[in-house]
């Protein structure tokens, strides 16, 4: 969520300073999005790096419950657990 807001804080930025330099909302907003892609990979690129390991880590707990699951459906014994 942080990931998110920090790229729409920097595209209202991109958007301000570039309607302060005389470009229409619109165009300036169009080219605010444009630049605002490679600037916040180079910018946020420590909160995209935690965003990858959160969205990793919820993966790793769905595939692991989905397996107890099908175990459970399946009849077998629950595999050990890691937690």
């Amino acid at each position: 969520m942080l990931y998110v807001a920090a790229r729409v804080v920097l595209v209202a930025v991109v958007t301000g300073v570039l309607v302060l330099v005389g470009l229409p909302l619109l165009l300036a907003l169009i080219v605010a999005l444009i630049v605002a892609l490679p600037l916040s990979l180079l910018l946020f690129r420590p909160l995209r790096a935690r965003l990858n390991r959160e969205l990793a880590a919820a993966g790793a707990g769905r595939r692991a419950q989905k397996e107890r699951l099908r175990a459970e459906l399946r009849g077998d014994p629950p595999p050990p657990s890691s937690e």
